[in-house]
């Protein structure tokens, strides 16, 4: 199993198939995406034994997603089976049958073929497995199938890496236009204000100190500085979150749930059609991230 790839998807599929003598133990898992871990086990009634050391096997391979595990054995050998003979309950139909001849003049036809043919009188029964040699080829099939389900999960896992990170950069590129563009948005609402002033105004002069006040009074109403070196933050802690060796689902949908609110913040404040359709652009972009981040481990 790789070390190196930390970031797993949550769809996951193995299988492992082995045989050993007349004995064949087949092991097939999948997986989906779940808030939490939850394991179903589907196997024959001979393993539920097993079933608290399976479960404690399959959670030191997987910390999250709803996971379906199918367990069969088969056992071909001439010993996995016996054929046992009740005489005592035999001897009870027999003695009833006997009975039944006196008692209403009837012809006793029983034989020994028919007699056999009664319920429980001849049953057939699994001979008992060697539980340790059982353990040990069940664990086996686990933990090959595990490896091979692990290796799936990483192998989509980096996918998804890359895909975020494609789109942390775009988000990145709307953060930086929104930043670049904000000292013009302040600039161009001055020179309207000015031009409005002497539309209106004509020849009266107006104090410079009332046109800054205005100015600045408009500018705090449309700054976004501190919302925009938050996202920007998020966004670079995700992309370091996204190369920890943990399980990182959980944290990194936190994360995606703060650079929505930063955005929702932008584009509530935003005054400017550019600004506007970019933090849409943000907001669409947070939203495709936190799809892909619902798969992950």
């Amino acid at each position: 199993m790789r070390e190196t790839i930390m970031v797993k998807s949550m769809t996951g599929f193995g299988r492992c198939e082995i045989s050993e003598g007349d004995r064949k133990m087949t092991v097939e898992m999948k997986s989906v995406n779940h808030r939490y871990l939850d394991i179903n086990i589907k196997m024959p009634k001979k393993l539920n034994f097993f079933e608290s050391a399976v479960r404690n096997l399959l959670k030191s391979y997987i910390q999250r997603g709803k996971v379906d595990v199918f367990i069969t054995y088969e056992d071909l050998s001439e010993a996995s089976v016996s054929l046992r003979y009740n005489r005592a309950l035999a001897a009870e139909y027999l003695r009833y049958l006997n009975q039944m001849t006196e008692e209403f003049g009837l012809e006793n036809d029983v034989k020994a073929a028919a007699l056999s043919r009664y319920p429980e009188v001849l049953v057939m029964e699994e001979a008992k497995d060697d539980e340790e040699e059982l353990w040990k080829l069940l664990e086996q099939a686990l933990k090959e199938a595990c490896s091979q389900f692990v290796e799936t999960r990483i192998t989509e896992g980096e996918h998804l890496k890359q895909d975020l990170l494609a789109k942390l950069d775009e988000m990145l590129e709307h953060v930086s236009y929104i930043e670049e563009r904000s000292p013009v948005i302040i600039r161009e609402y001055r020179r309207k204000l000015e031009g409005k002033v002497q539309e209106l105004l004509a020849d009266v002069q107006i104090e410079e100190s009332r046109l800054a006040a205005e100015v600045t009074l408009f500018a705090d109403k449309i700054c976004v500085d501190e919302e925009l070196v938050r996202l920007r933050s998020h966004m670079e802690h995700t992309k370091a979150t996204l190369s920890e060796k943990d399980s990182v689902g959980r944290k990194l949908d936190f994360i995606a749930q703060e650079m929505n609110r930063e955005a929702n913040t932008i584009l509530s404040k935003a005054n400017d059609l550019e600004v506007s359709n970019r933090a849409i652009e943000l907001k669409t972009g947070i939203e495709k991230v936190r799809e892909q981040i619902q798969n992950i481990e």
